[in-house]
């Protein structure tokens, strides 16, 4: 049984049209995709944990509560950076981790070149952050790195994805978490989403 969930509101399915949109400008698909990462947070932080505190109020005193997850965030470079803001927005005391890698010309396998987490990463909750889940190859790579640093706790945050690419992904890691604001219909010949919404990372950056 895959463990993923598709976040539906009103909101994400306006904001997801004005992205898939091919006429729309770089700085308006980077800051949409912004906002709907905001967006997704309620979703994706649902199960964090909370301790007590005592408080005085300007007016009495009372008990609040405070998140005791430590959480890191790791974006799949280049695209995943452009989801980074509008979570660390809402969740600032998250560290933010970055993970880069390129396809093997050999093998057509995603290849770690980079990657840099915070010491406590083991210990931490942590979210992979890549706008598209396609064939999950990318995001495959990026759980495999994590999983040999004894993280144990990991969540996969992306906007749009794909049946293929989640059953590639539980195929392997099936306790895994993935959201999704949308999932699409397949891939074509060329391994992107369709509809999709093209390429995040040459939209985000004006590379294309």
């Amino acid at each position: 049984m895959m463990n993923f969930e598709i976040i539906k509101h009103p909101l994400l399915e306006h904001k997801l049209s004005l992205i898939r949109d091919k006429n729309l400008g770089t700085k308006d698909f980077k800051i949409i995709v912004n906002e709907i990462s905001s967006l997704m947070v309620y979703e994706i932080t649902r199960n964090l944990s909370l301790q007590e505190i005592n408080i005085e109020t300007p007016i009495a005193h009372t008990v609040g509560k405070v998140l005791t997850d430590k959480i890191v965030l790791v974006p799949i470079l280049r695209a995943g950076l452009g989801m980074v803001d509008g979570i660390h927005n809402l969740i600032p005391t998250s560290k933010i981790a970055h993970i880069g890698m390129y396809r093997n010309p050999t093998t057509l396998k995603p290849h770690v070149y980079y990657a840099k987490y915070p010491e406590c990463i083991s210990s931490c909750k942590v979210f992979i952050l890549d706008p598209l889940l396609a064939t999950g190859g990318s995001i495959l790579a990026a759980i495999s790195n994590l999983v040999s640093l004894n993280v144990k706790d990991i969540t996969v945050v992306s906007i749009i994805g794909v049946k293929e690419g989640l059953l590639n992904i539980y195929k392997e890691y099936p306790n895994v978490k993935i959201y999704l604001a949308a999932l699409d219909e397949g891939l074509n010949e060329k391994a992107y989403i369709y509809p999709g919404l093209g390429d995040a990372g040459d939209r985000l950056f004006g590379t294309k």
